[in-house]
Formats: structure tokens, sequence, C-alpha cells
């Protein structure tokens, strides 16, 4: 039962347990060594890498992508952030998988156009990270220039270690986590997801 250690004994089974991710941990070294500001590797392949060695899979198994967040608010244009993707092909040449390079400062110009709902702008990444449809992906990691690993987890760690699924309604909407959630499930049948709440339920009052 990793989720009721104490919170410092959870964080050294985290590092443990993403360390067995050769290609995670590269992305990390290659990213930090880049320095982009307010970065994070962040979302799926660090809850996944989890939820593998959990179920006894291969580390990298079923992970689609590595993102990787940064927040740069000086020059919000597409051809900036751009300019940062296509350097992201160089630096993350020969890997195994697809890095995606993402500044979150940018979210609220396009994400009502892709998903319907508006974007407030983000103050930092760790806003967009709280922003994840579901609660078990609010998770970001980053090397510190002293080689510290940083990491970010709002709702804590245990459900990630008890390979469970909670929304996270706050943002983006419910068929974006019933469409993650149903892909999740056919990879990783061992998982417990929690339904969207109801309206009602996200509308009723809180008790006195």
């Amino acid at each position: 039962m990793i989720g009721r250690l104490p919170l410092d004994e959870q964080l050294a089974v985290l590092k443990s347990v993403l360390s067995r991710n050769e290609v995670l941990l590269e992305v990390l070294n290659r990213t930090a060594k880049w320095g982009l500001p307010g970065w994070y590797l962040t979302a799926g392949c660090l809850f996944q890498t989890v939820w593998n060695v959990a179920t006894d899979r291969h580390p990298t198994s079923g992970i689609k992508d590595y993102d990787v967040f940064y927040f740069d608010n000086h020059d919000l244009s597409w051809e900036a952030e751009d300019a940062v993707i296509k350097a992201a092909e160089d630096a993350f040449a020969g890997l195994p998988a697809a890095v995606e390079v993402r500044n979150e400062a940018r979210v609220h110009l396009w994400y009502e156009e892709k998903f319907g709902v508006a974007c407030p702008p983000h103050a930092r990444t760790e806003a967009a990270i709280d922003s994840f449809a579901a609660t078990t992906c609010c998770l970001g990691v980053r090397l510190e220039p002293d080689g510290r690993w940083r990491v970010y987890a709002p709702h804590g760690l245990a459900d990630v270690f008890n390979l469970v699924v909670r929304p996270n309604p706050v943002l983006a909407p419910r068929e974006v986590y019933e469409t993650k959630t149903a892909r999740w499930r056919q990879q990783w049948p061992e998982l417990t997801v929690l339904d969207w709440p109801s309206e009602a339920t996200t509308l009723a009052p809180a008790s006195a």
C-alpha cells in the first residue's frame, strides 16, 4: 500500500519507479540541459510508467508520447512556440518515442476551438497541470540545476500508486475524460475508473 506511506517515502518510491523507464530519464536529462522556462515532464508518461511497473509490464508499455510543458508568456505567437517545437526535434533526436513540447502560456488561445470550452490564461505551468481531465494526470516532474527531482502533485500520489483514475471536472469536458479512460482501460484493465460526476452532483451546494 504505497499510497498510505508517508509522503517523503512515496516520493522516493515514485523516483525509483520512474527511473525504470530509460526513455523517461533521457527526456528528463535532455530537457534539463535545454533550460526551458518553468518546464515539467508531465501527464501519461509518468503515471503510466507507474501503472506498468505495478502490473508487471515493461515500463514503457502503452505510452504514446512524452509531454514536456513549459511557460513563456513573453511571446505568445505561434511562430515562437513553433520554433521551440522544431528545436525539440534536434533536442530529442534518436529517442524511440515522440516528445511533444508545448508552451502552456498559449493554451487559452486554442483550447476553446479544440475542446468547446473556454480556458482562462494560465499563470504558470502548474496551472496547466491542474486542469487535466483526471486528477491522476495532475503530475509533473523536472530536474533542478542541482540534479534534485522537483515533483508537482497537487492531488497527491495515492491514486497513482493505487491505479485509481478520478475525474477532475475543472476545465476539460466529460467526453475528454471518458475517451481517455476508455483507451486506458483497454491497455490497463486493472484500473479502477471513477465516473464523471453528474450535473446534479456538480451543482449541489456544500453541506452546512
